[in-house]
């Protein structure tokens, strides 16, 4: 079976303008293709706005390096998403992915049951908006992220009574404020993956001094971790309010001020799946094989 894996061009080699963290693309194309040949799973790379014309060519599309979707590009990216899926499966299927682009599933989440950090949604963030924050979450520091967006774009650390950031580093459209929470500096944000509804694995990402964001592009560092049963349960409980499981998630959890855990962000479209943190054995990515097992489940193979 021939899976694609779709991507944006900035990952790719030969880009004018090249992420920094495109390394990270050619660690997950290793690691994925080391558990899924052993499948019977060929793995290769498609630019995720040629995937309608290239579809035919594969058994299952998956968009896990779409990372400038966000960038203006949402409504082409799901537009071609679903044209692609009438001829072979895009693995989240385009419905769940449409969904999960706007952050205000979180909203919808909490309604369901779920642990979700405390999130208030605006239009258009204005100095208005972070006073309604302020006094709404009982604290003097939020961080305001763009309704659609990804790796910290656009986003920002605001304190009370600081000048009010410039328009470019602020959400362009609808965006998302929530608490600053200690514990992202204190002790650092959990990612929970799931591949076909069942937990692979877990680590630990944190922020370089001075800085709160995660992320590599930031001087951010990870580290496996293993959680406690009482820990997968609080992810597993998220991913039971779905109505339709995913092929992938990863369950990014802080620790709120009451000391749980609680939901931050689901992401289910493009997110860095940290296979380095798996398990391996005699060189085969273990949390590679699970997922492809599952995308063999979800093909009837």
């Amino acid at each position: 079976m021939r899976i694609g894996l779709l991507a944006s061009a900035n990952l790719l080699p030969g880009h004018s303008d090249i992420r920094e963290d495109a390394f990270e693309f050619d660690e997950e194309l290793a690691s994925l293709r080391s558990g899924f040949e052993p499948l019977g799973l060929s793995l290769d790379p498609v630019l995720w706005d040629e995937a309608d014309h290239h579809a035919p060519d594969f058994d299952a599309l998956l968009p896990l390096m779409v990372w400038d979707y966000f960038e203006g590009n949402e409504a082409r990216f799901l537009d071609i998403m679903a044209r692609a899926n009438k001829t072979t499966a895009v693995l989240n299927t385009p419905d769940l992915l449409r969904w999960n682009s706007d952050k205000a599933y979180l909203e919808e989440l909490a309604e369901r049951g779920a642990k979700v950090i405390p999130t208030l949604r605006v239009d258009g963030v204005t100095p208005e908006d972070a006073a309604r924050a302020f006094a709404a979450f009982g604290t003097d520091r939020i961080v305001i992220k763009p309704q659609v967006g990804g790796g910290a774009w656009r986003q920002a650390l605001y304190t009370l009574g600081e000048a009010w950031p410039d328009a470019d580093k602020l959400p362009p459209e609808g965006a998302l404020i929530q608490p600053f929470l200690p514990s992202v500096t204190a002790e650092g944000e959990y990612s929970f993956l799931y591949f076909g509804g069942d937990f692979s694995h877990a680590l630990l990402k944190t922020a370089k001094p001075g800085d709160y964001r995660i992320q590599s592009l930031y001087g951010g560092a990870e580290e496996s971790y293993a959680p406690t049963d009482a820990e997968k349960e609080v992810a597993q409980a998220v991913l039971a309010t779905l109505d339709t499981p995913p092929l992938y998630a990863r369950v990014d959890q802080l620790r709120g001020l009451d000391g749980q855990l609680a939901l931050i962000e689901l992401e289910m479209i493009e997110p860095y799946l940290y296979l380095p943190h798996a398990d391996v054995v005699d060189g085969v990515n273990q949390g590679a094989v699970r997922l492809g097992r599952a995308i063999m489940a979800r093909l009837g193979a």
